[in-house]
């Protein structure tokens, strides 16, 4: 059996226990502000927040699951703790979170444009996930995983990828001098995302 790698920080279990009250089906926008704006332990399912202003909304330990929030504003929302499966979340500005304990998990999530520049989210969470245009300036991902993940065209610059493993990721251009790679994980076929600014032909 393989020793664990020792991490600087403690991995986020995802939500999986909620209230049988708190386990909601099909809810629209209106419906959620008509809730309030604080939700813990929650469990949303097939629900459509597209568009809606979540702003100042603290969600905590809840879960998403084929759920729409493509372009929902989250300026100044907590998201602690959320995870998210099977959801649509195109043009959400996750960098417009609060940072006080802002934890995230996604799971066959469509994250085309998203934003999580200037993040402090190590050891997240990405399986099965579509990233194409996903900006990730600056932010900090030691520790994450892009298990299975397509990440056409995403940005990675000043970006903390110190032990991210993109073993099983692919379409990405990641240039080594201007994030940080130490201890990184990649597979053979994942090169060319390595190598692409040098213009070289890898076979």
């Amino acid at each position: 059996m393989k020793p664990r790698r020792k991490t600087a920080f403690a991995a986020l279990t995802k939500p999986s226990r909620f209230p049988a009250s708190q386990e909601v089906e099909g809810w629209d926008t209106a419906r959620l502000l008509a809730e309030g704006s604080e939700f813990e332990q929650y469990r949303f399912v097939g629900c459509d927040f597209g568009d809606a202003n979540l702003s100042r909304f603290l969600f905590a330990d809840c879960l998403f699951e084929r759920c729409n929030l493509s372009s929902a504003q989250l300026s100044n929302a907590g998201l602690q703790n959320v995870a998210f499966a099977e959801c649509k979340l195109l043009g959400v500005q996750f960098s417009a979170c609060r940072d006080m304990l802002f934890g995230v998990h996604f799971d066959h999530c469509n994250l085309g444009y998203t934003s999580f520049a200037g993040k402090k989210m190590p050891g997240t969470r990405f399986a099965h996930c579509s990233l194409p245009e996903a900006d990730f300036t600056n932010a900090d991902l030691s520790e994450a995983v892009f298990a299975h993940c397509s990440l056409a065209n995403a940005t990675f610059h000043d970006t903390q990828l110190t032990g991210a493993d993109f073993s099983t990721a692919g379409a990405f251009t990641i240039d080594p001098e201007a994030n940080q790679l130490l201890r990184a994980r990649f597979a053979l076929s994942g090169l060319p995302g390595l190598l692409a600014k040098y213009g070289l032909i890898v076979e």
